[in-house]
């Protein structure tokens, strides 16, 4: 039996005493005070890709498979239709789908994240309505990018706002530079952390005094910070951090999960052994192969990937060779 299987079922009886405790306080660590989250965002979501068929069709009998297969694992909840899921190149019917799809499959006690985010305000709460219609419990608003010089501190403040006020479910920030080329000003994130439908950030950016920093400046708001990626994960909790959205969590969701409760409960050096583990894999399936390595990885993990929507293409037999010996180099293979 592979490592990583001999893992998986190892943990699940712990994982499973967890489920759904979703501790606040994170032992050793300096947290936030004052009142309890209205919605509490503690935990790992994994991002959903959006399966495609040999033909580049959404795939949604795949994505209702993988969904139901996730929720043997104690994840706080899942992200539909973020960069993971090849959001931009859905079509709005097939973003609205997608989220309807993952709402049927999706245990009711497990948090739908789905991503509205579009370059106009206007776009942004019409699609941020209709996530709210098809079943998603928070909005995930990536920051409008395109006229990038344009986007300015009172710029960002006025377009969530807008969107904060005409939301019918709470709206998380987005902030993914390496996507948009622009990180969401600190300055911006601060007021609109005063938002009583604002509550909470997802940040990719990966800078750990940045998000040291909200933690500190909005703790006295309903306000959570969740990491972006996995590599960082430990480091996040370190200062503050409420959860994570891991791409990572789609391949290795108990370890994740795993590390997540390590860190509530102050094991540092188990939690530390464990992040090592899990950097270089989730540099693969991020910025060295992205979402093709993402999709390749699932197969070898029981779940679908299948092909990714053109022009992303697959990842050639020495990519693949490479990617499964960073999986093993790690012990997960």
């Amino acid at each position: 039996m592979a490592f990583s299987a001999r893992l998986t079922s190892s943990l699940r009886p712990a994982m499973a005493a967890l489920r759904w405790a979703a501790p606040r306080q994170c032992r050793g660590l300096s947290t936030p005070q004052g009142s309890e989250p209205s919605l509490n965002l503690g935990g790992i979501f994994p991002p959903l890709p959006t399966p495609f068929s040999p033909t580049q069709e959404v795939d949604y009998a795949q994505l209702e498979g993988n969904v139901r297969r996730y929720a043997s694992i104690p994840f706080r909840g899942l992200v539909a239709l973020g960069s993971n899921g090849e959001y931009p190149y859905l079509a709005s019917r097939e973003r609205v789908e997608v989220v309807s799809c993952v709402r049927r499959a999706l245990p009711r006690d497990r948090l739908l994240l789905a991503g509205s985010g579009c370059e106009s305000t206007q776009a942004t709460i019409e699609l941020t309505v209709s996530m709210a219609e098809a079943g998603a419990d928070v909005a995930l608003v990536v920051t409008p990018c395109y006229y990038r010089g344009a986007m300015t501190t009172a710029a960002l403040v006025h377009h969530y706002t807008e969107v904060g006020d005409a939301s019918p479910i709470p709206v998380v920030l987005y902030s993914v530079p390496a996507n948009t080329g622009l990180d969401l000003p600190m300055e911006a994130v601060i007021t609109l952390a005063q938002h009583p439908n604002i509550i909470g950030i997802k940040d990719s950016g990966g800078d750990i005094t940045r998000m040291g920093l909200m933690v500190h400046k909005t703790r006295q708001e309903d306000f959570q910070v969740l990491a972006g990626s996995a590599s960082f994960l430990l480091a996040s909790y370190a200062v503050g951090a409420s959860g994570g959205v891991c791409a990572l969590a789609n391949v290795l969701g108990d370890p994740l999960c795993q590390l997540d409760h390590l860190c509530r409960e102050g094991q540092w050096q188990e939690a530390r052994d464990l992040q090592h583990r899990l950097i270089e894999p989730n540099m693969a399936v991020t910025r060295q192969f992205g979402i093709p390595g993402l999709k390749k990885a699932m197969e070898w993990f029981g779940y679908y990937g299948g092909p990714c929507r053109a022009p992303l293409a697959p990842l050639n037999p020495a990519q693949v060779e490479e990617l499964r010996s960073t999986f093993s180099a790690n012990g997960w293979l």
